[in-house]
C-alpha cells in the first residue's frame, strides 16, 4: 500500500473509533463496516477536492450582468458588469472586488480603451480642473473672465452703476 492510502485508511479508522466512543452514539455491530467505508470515501473525497476545484475555478468563464453597450448607454453613469449597478466611476468598485481595470477588461473581454468613468463625470472633473488652473504651464495666465452682467437690486437697495473704462 502507498503512504497516502495508508494515511486515508488510518484517518478513516480514527474517525470511526471517535464516533463509536461517543456515549450518545447508538449503533449495532453490523453498521460499523458501512460507516467505516463511508468515512474512508469522505476522507478520499476531501483529499482530492482542492485540485478539482482549482481547475474548475480557472476554467470558469465570467458573463457580465449587462452587455458592454448597455453598460455605456447612459452618459451620467457607467453600469458595472459585475453586479449591474450604476456608478460614476468604477475604480473603487473594482478594488472592493479585488480587480484592477486591466483585469476587469480581460475578464469580460472588453477593449483596452473601455472607460472606467462616466462621460459626464469626466467632463465635470475636467471643467473643474480647468477652472482652478490645473494643466497650465508655469507663468501662463488664466483666460480672461467673461463680463458678468449686473443683477437687479435686492430689497430696495440702489443698483450699482458700472461705468465703462
Amino acid at each position: 500500500m502507498s503512504q497516502e492510502t495508508t494515511n486515508t485508511v488510518e484517518l478513516a479508522t480514527e474517525l470511526t473509533m471517535a464516533w463509536l466512543s461517543n456515549p450518545n452514539t447508538r449503533t449495532s455491530a453490523e453498521d460499523v463496516p458501512a460507516f467505516l467505508k463511508m468515512m474512508h470515501d469522505a476522507v478520499i473525497g476531501l483529499s482530492t477536492a482542492p485540485t478539482e476545484a482549482a481547475t474548475e475555478e480557472a476554467a470558469a468563464e465570467f458573463t457580465g450582468a449587462v452587455t458592454a453597450r448597455k453598460s455605456l448607454s447612459n452618459p451620467d453613469v457607467i453600469i458595472s458588469m459585475i453586479d449591474g449597478k450604476p456608478y460614476k466611476t468604477l475604480t473603487r468598485h473594482l478594488s472592493t472586488n479585488g480587480l484592477t481595470a486591466a483585469e476587469y477588461r480581460a475578464r469580460y473581454g472588453l477593449k483596452p480603451d473601455y472607460p472606467m468613468t462616466a462621460p459626464s463625470y469626466s467632463a465635470m472633473r475636467r471643467d473643474m480642473a480647468k477652472k482652478i488652473g490645473l494643466g497650465r504651464k508655469p507663468g501662463q495666465k488664466a483666460a480672461a473672465k467673461a463680463a458678468v452682467p449686473v443683477s437687479a437690486p435686492k430689497r430696495g437697495r440702489p443698483a450699482k452703476v458700472v461705468e465703462a473704462a
